[in-house]
């Protein structure tokens, strides 16, 4: 399967597994290792033969949930 994004971005499970390993060694109790961590497993979506992403739709992903912190959280 061919990613959109070009071969730069295709399914590499190493690397994918590679960013959710480092995800879930810095997922902590603090909101910001948490929010670290989210933006590093969304990114690993990209190498992920399963999904289908792009680094575009990551990156409004990605702002959406600094847009979220920055406001408090989504009930505010």
């Amino acid at each position: 399967m061919s990613s959109p994004a070009g071969d730069e971005f295709g399914p590499d499970p190493e690397r994918m597994r590679l960013l959710r390993e480092m995800a879930d060694d810095l997922r902590g109790e603090s909101s910001e290792s948490q929010q670290l961590a989210a933006v590093l497993y969304r990114v690993s979506d990209l190498y992920d033969e399963a999904e289908e992403t792009t680094p575009e739709e990551i990156y409004r992903n990605i702002r959406f949930i600094l847009e979220v912190k920055e406001r408090g959280g989504l009930g505010r």
